[in-house]
């Protein structure tokens, strides 16, 4: 499945634009483990959603997700040299094209969930166009990244405390992780019960994912002083509050028929 989106992915870059921008949008959008996308297959799946819909709904989660990383890693927010092994955007290319393509991702996103192909029903675009928006926008990461800039100290030396992190991180990845699950139910227009612990389900999952990715980059997260939930509470502290949003989420599957996300948390956790 994986291998058929990735050959999606770049036949859905407008063709039209400046060959640069393109280049930039194709690169961000390349690579990754597409683990959003994956979620909000596998739950449109559930309800019988046709995979042509879910697949160009995961291609809209992956636009936004792709602009965030281009933006996150940016000289004015992480700096970052690298992303999926490889050189950032801004490395790659130049700072003002990182911007603009991510910019155009951004917007891409909405474009494809507009399309009468992901769904018939335009209430449907619009219930999906609105989870998106929220997840991604100030209620969402865009609120996550502003509270990572100020827990490194931005704008003010206060002390970082372990709930402003949790929240950071649940602003900053939990959300998107939350939104592509829902997705999927919204898609197979699930009842309101269905679509709620689906979301649920994906905030949980979200939260796990963030603690097992800091846990990767502890070291090197702990030299820099970067504060992320690991290096605040300790490895031991860490990895039982994973395991604790891993059991509640598979509380959620055990108590509904979405068994078949199991293969997913596994793969990932």
């Amino acid at each position: 499945m994986v291998r058929k989106f990735d050959r999606l992915l770049p036949l859905l870059i407008p063709q039209a634009t400046h060959p640069r921008l393109k280049s930039a949008m194709r690169y961000a959008t390349s690579g990754g483990k597409r683990i959003r996308a994956l979620l909000l297959i596998e739950c449109a799946t559930i309800f019988k959603v046709p995979r042509g819909h879910s697949m160009l709904a995961a291609a809209a989660i992956e636009c936004l997700h792709a602009y965030s990383l281009i933006h996150d890693d940016l000289p004015s927010m992480d700096n970052a040299a690298t992303r999926r092994g490889k050189a950032s955007v801004h490395k790659k290319y130049d700072e003002a094209t990182a911007i603009l393509a991510g910019d155009a991702l951004l917007t891409l996103a909405f474009e494809i969930l507009a399309r009468t192909a992901v769904h018939p029903d335009p209430n449907v675009r619009t219930e999906l166009i609105e989870s998106l928006a929220k997840a991604a926008g100030q209620r969402g990461m865009v609120s996550g990244q502003m509270m990572d800039l100020a827990l490194e100290g931005r704008w003010s030396k206060k002390k970082s405390s372990i709930k402003s992190i949790q929240q950071m991180e649940l602003l900053k990845t939990a959300k998107l992780f939350s939104a592509a699950c829902e997705a999927g139910a919204i898609l197979g227009q699930a009842s309101k019960k269905d679509r709620a612990a689906l979301a649920k389900y994906g905030l949980l999952f979200g939260q796990a994912f963030q603690i097992a990715d800091d846990l990767k980059d502890i070291e090197e997260d702990q030299k820099s002083g970067k504060k992320t939930f690991v290096t605040v509470v300790g490895e031991k502290q860490a990895r039982m509050q994973s395991q604790q949003l891993i059991n509640d989420s598979e509380k959620i599957i055990s108590e509904t028929r979405f068994s078949s996300l199991q293969a997913i948390k596994n793969a990932v956790l």
